[in-house]
């Protein structure tokens, strides 16, 4: 599959304009935090300078490497783009950020309500696992796929939930960190109840269900979100769908997404759930009544 990919050329695989758009915001984390602070900011912490880079590093390889391609060409690989840029990379970022801009950003007027608002865990619950549900429908999927403008609005509506979801769980801040750890475990819990239909009527359905892998024409709209016209125009004559790259029936492939996500959101969220419990285990462990003391030193 690699060298039929080349025909596609170096921009549509490596996009070196996001490469860049990374390298910015990397940048100006590294300003913002570093030489630019002021008086009484704090640098992050060494952990959280890596979760940041390796969050950004992150981006890069889901919307900038070949990744992004193959997303357009495989629905196995659209799933884990999404796993990877729904379920993990807001985590990194949250944590990687320190406090104080936190802080700053929910201090903003006209934004500090909103953000309030939206990282309710039961709305973020809903709102992130609704808007990716309605997202994986077909004709909203087709549909996103056939225009560049709607597609980037939707998948970043979708990231700005899933932001919004994984702060119930990492909020950095006292004011919005609204769960105990049980009901963090809880709420991980009924995220992947809620995101199960939707994986299950891709894994069950009959028959292809997205005309973007399965029809030539909307196949090559698809392909034009990530691959520079004059490449597309030139190459379009020589592509079949993505039969060309790949000998996976469609349907065998769309199935195999459906699984690949769902498997991937149990490990994440199964990880996340065991780091929970065991931070909240060992800090009741090593919490010290001291009413068996003071019983003691009264009698």
């Amino acid at each position: 599959m690699w060298l039929e990919l080349q025909i596609f050329g170096f921009r549509a695989l490596w996009s070196p304009y996001y490469l860049l758009f990374v390298l910015v915001l990397s940048f100006l984390y590294f300003m913002i935090t570093g030489p630019w602070r002021k008086k009484g900011e704090t640098r992050p912490e060494a952990r959280q300078q890596v979760m940041f880079y390796i969050g950004m590093a992150l981006l890069y390889v889901i919307k900038g490497s070949p990744i992004d391609l193959l997303s357009h060409i495989m629905f196995t690989a659209h799933m884990i783009q999404m796993a990877l840029y729904y379920l993990l990379f807001p985590i990194l970022i949250i944590k990687g950020i320190p406090v104080w801009i936190w802080q700053k950003v929910f201090e903003v007027r006209g934004l500090k309500s909103v953000l309030s608002f939206l990282t309710r865990p039961l709305l973020a619950l809903l709102l992130f696992n609704g808007f990716f549900s309605i997202y994986h429908m077909p004709q909203v999927f087709d549909y996103a796929k056939s225009s560049e403008w709607t597609h980037a609005l939707i998948t970043t509506g979708i990231l700005f939930t899933a932001f919004c979801m994984w702060w119930a769980v990492y909020s950095p801040l006292d004011k919005t960190d609204r769960l105990s750890p049980i009901l963090k475990i809880g709420y991980i819990f009924a995220n992947g109840v809620l995101i199960t239909p939707a994986c299950g009527l891709i894994i069950f359905a009959g028959a292809p269900i997205y005309e973007t892998y399965s029809q030539a024409g909307a196949w090559l709209q698809a392909m034009s979100l990530c691959v520079p016209t004059d490449v597309l125009t030139g190459i379009s004559s020589q592509l079949s769908g993505p039969s060309f790259f790949t000998p996976m029936p469609v349907l065998h492939d769309q199935r195999l997404g459906g699984i690949v996500m769902k498997v991937s959101q149990e490990i994440i969220f199964g990880y996340i759930i065991a780091q929970i419990f065991f931070s909240w285990f060992n800090r009741e462990r090593d919490t010290i009544d001291p009413l068996p003391s003071q019983m003691q030193t009264d009698s």
